[in-house]
């Protein structure tokens, strides 16, 4: 049995307990089930235009998308889901190692990018996220940025590096990093780091705010939190301190992660088609593109984003997103470091 099925299924138990699984039960009805990674505030209203175009009622169980696939893992044929909305594209990996997702049409796989889609063609990408170093330009000058997010470990930026251990994209970067570069080079690059006296805090947020501050000079966040942030200040990116930096092409730093779809096994019918159509949309992919400033993944729609590259010039590291899904060894790993 795969390491990472182990992984899954010994702590599913102990995941459908975490706080979130348990809640937000599907409620009765006839309703199209979706079990959400993705926030209610966030996805509810897409559920709920879906709704009024289509009469397909949508009923939606929210939890984090890790806790919501061991939950599917364990109910088995007996779920009531029928689609599986998840935050990142590890999860969807983890239901796809044990064949819990159907295959879904060709054509709707082929308007996302191959990068950003299952090579077993079973989940497709709905929004994209790059990792970036986000700094402050009154602290840092330009030239002093690294090309890679290994730099950090230099004795240049001791002391100087946000980051936000509880948080699912750093992790999923750190899971990024074990794929791409191998399980003794990621412990390297963690030991280094953790040497190098990285400030932790609670979230993106707290590490995006303390840059922006000049309480630390860098971070490691997601590019979205900038331009949410901007979106909220009044004179917009120029009002601001914080700059988001691309670290060079292929480097395990510049990771693009994706929240993406999948049906389950036996559930395929005409609701779930309509229900990706829509979430592949264009508008559903300007919604995420304006209310959470990810990247659309469906040509033809742009992020009207100030400052922010189109997807097609970032070049993240090459790696199958699905392989994201071995986040119980990331978790060792990060614990045995001492970076959690």
């Amino acid at each position: 049995m795969p390491t990472r099925l182990l992984a899954a299924l010994s702590t599913a138990v102990l995941l459908l307990v975490l706080p979130g699984c348990g809640a937000d039960e599907p409620g009765g009805g006839d309703g199209l089930v979706v079990y959400s990674g993705r926030n209610e505030n966030l996805v509810q209203p897409l559920f709920d235009r879906f709704t009024e175009q289509t009469g397909i009622e949508v009923t939606p169980r929210y939890g984090d998308s890790a806790s919501l696939a061991a939950a599917l893992l364990e109910e088995g044929d007996s779920t009531r889901a029928s689609v599986f909305l998840s935050q990142d594209a590890g999860a969807l990996g983890a239901l796809q190692d044990v064949d819990r997702l159907a295959p879904l049409d060709p054509a709707v796989l082929e308007r996302v990018p191959a990068p950003y889609r299952s090579r077993e063609g079973e989940w497709v990408g709905v929004s994209g996220r790059s990792r970036v170093l986000v700094y402050n330009e009154d602290l840092v000058d330009p030239a002093e940025l690294p090309d890679s997010v290994l730099d950090l470990v230099e004795p240049r930026f001791r002391g100087k590096v946000g980051y936000a251990p509880p948080n699912a994209s750093w992790q999923a970067f750190v899971t990024g990093l074990r794929v791409v570069q191998g399980e003794q080079a990621a412990r390297t690059f963690l030991e280094g780091f953790k040497a190098n006296e990285p400030r932790a805090f609670d979230g993106n947020v707290a590490v995006l705010d303390a840059v922006e501050a000049g309480d630390v000079p860098f971070g490691l966040v997601n590019h979205y939190y900038l331009y949410e942030k901007t979106a909220a200040t009044e004179g917009g990116l120029e009002a601001l301190h914080a700059v988001n930096h691309l670290f060079a092409p292929g480097d395990p730093g510049a990771l693009v992660n994706v929240a993406g779809v999948g049906v389950l096994q036996g559930r395929a019918d005409d609701r779930t088609r309509q229900l990706v159509d829509f979430l592949l949309g264009t508008e559903a992919q300007t919604y995420f593109a304006e209310e959470t400033k990810e990247f659309p993944l469906v040509a033809g729609v742009a992020p009207d984003v100030p400052g922010l590259p189109p997807l097609a010039e970032l070049q993240g590291p090459d790696v199958d997103l699905s392989e994201l899904d071995s986040l119980q060894q990331t978790l060792a790993l990060l614990e045995e470091v001492g970076l959690t």
